[in-house]
């Protein structure tokens, strides 16, 4: 298994010609052989325009011999493929992943894993953070690929030859480009830390859980963080509405109910529809469908409060002073980064920093959070602490 050879200029010509994958027949053979791989390259085309799930519109993959378009249009029986994405000798290649991410747990019920991101792993070699596949491919193979088929309608059957193409050349180059970035990884000394952090991130979505989400989704609207408690717990049965009328009605949040409604409501605390009505980009619709219930939520707000008797308050924002602090501590991280060429952005995230000043509120002292542990504590940790008593 070892042995298998990628040849991936092959694979770009067969990308001119893909072969469709849509029946469950075709596709438990295929998977059959991906089983026996130790990699394949993976990626998705989908719509989201009036949706809250993305609809999938293909899956390709990318194997030892050929590009593949698998239709979901025609596909009912996931299982061979379930298997082979959770089969632990593949290794499974994706460009910029967390939305193909999303969209085989909404399809399949799992992630793929082991997961490796090549535009993650760019960011660890100094290409770039964020590096688009396009360019990544001019840096790698010195090859184009063109963009006009991005926002085509992947639900249209039959797809366009051009847009077979565009879809099979996804998945075409990325093995060759992985086995390319692992070696210089290594070679670098830096490919322990691109595993450590593909492994959090995977896990980070492997472990999304839309109960938890949908009731702590109220804690994203920082600037409320000062509001009454009533006002809080009404906040928070609001937005956990909103998000499980999304998933329900399977429709974009900002169309159930927008942000700067959910704000204006909780501020202006109306007690009637018609001054429901008159908040900030609130619909028609929403009052005469939702607005009895919204109203509900304001008023019952002070007796659920007193039978909870607490709610989680939304963390204030830091001090400004934090602002010129972070880029001294910003600065320690970049050092580092030039040192080992690597993306600076991958370094200390400005969230992480947040983190790590909230430690002295929890345990008194500051202490390298959870979101530092690991490469990042073992080359900046000491730095970090010594710079942030220097603050006191």
């Amino acid at each position: 298994m070892q042995n298998t050879k990628y040849d991936w200029q092959a694979l770009e010509a067969s990308a001119l010609k893909p072969v469709y994958i849509s029946s469950n027949e075709a596709l438990h053979t295929q998977c059959q052989h991906w089983l026996n791989l130790p990699m394949i390259a993976i990626d998705t085309e989908f719509q989201r325009v009036d949706t809250f799930y993305p609809i999938a519109g293909l899956i390709q993959v990318g194997d030892d011999q050929q590009c593949y378009l698998i239709d979901p249009l025609k596909i009912t029986d996931y299982g061979p493929l379930i298997e082979v994405f959770e089969a632990s000798s593949v290794l499974k290649i994706i460009h910029a992943g967390s939305e193909d991410l999303e969209l085989f747990k909404q399809l399949m019920g799992v992630v793929p894993k082991p997961l490796y991101d090549t535009q993650l792993a760019a960011a660890y070699l100094g290409w770039g953070f964020t590096m688009g596949l396009q360019r990544m491919l001019e840096h790698v193979l010195d090859i184009k690929i063109g963009k006009a088929e991005t926002t085509s309608n992947w639900l249209q059957r039959p797809l366009t030859n051009k847009q077979e193409m565009y879809a099979a050349l996804d998945v075409a180059y990325l093995i060759e480009v992985c086995q390319r970035q692992i070696q210089q990884m290594q070679d670098r000394d830096c490919y322990a830390w691109f595993l450590e952090d593909s492994i959090k991130s995977l896990a980070k979505v492997v472990s999304v859980d839309d109960k938890y989400e949908s009731e702590n989704y109220y804690l994203r609207f920082s600037q409320m963080w000062n509001v009454p408690d009533y006002k809080l717990v009404a906040l928070k049965q609001l937005s956990c509405w909103r998000e499980e009328q999304s998933r329900l009605r399977n429709m974009p949040r900002n169309w159930v109910l927008k942000n700067q409604s959910i704000i204006a409501i909780i501020n202006q605390w109306p007690t009637t529809a018609g001054q429901l009505s008159r908040v900030e980009d609130m619909r028609t619709k929403n009052v005469r469908e939702d607005g009895d219930l919204i109203l509900q939520m304001l008023s019952g707000a002070k007796e659920r409060l007193a039978k909870e008797g607490v709610v989680q308050a939304i963390k204030k924002p830091l001090d400004p002073v934090w602002n010129k602090r972070f880029r001294k501590i910003k600065k320690l991280g970049n050092d580092m980064a030039e040192k080992h060429n690597i993306a600076p952005e991958i370094v200390l995230r400005k969230k992480d920093l947040e983190a790590l000043v909230r430690t002295k509120d929890s345990f008194g002292e500051y202490r390298i959070p959870e979101e530092l542990a690991g490469w990042r504590e073992k080359l900046l940790g000491e730095q970090i602490l010594e710079q942030l008593a220097q603050f006191e």
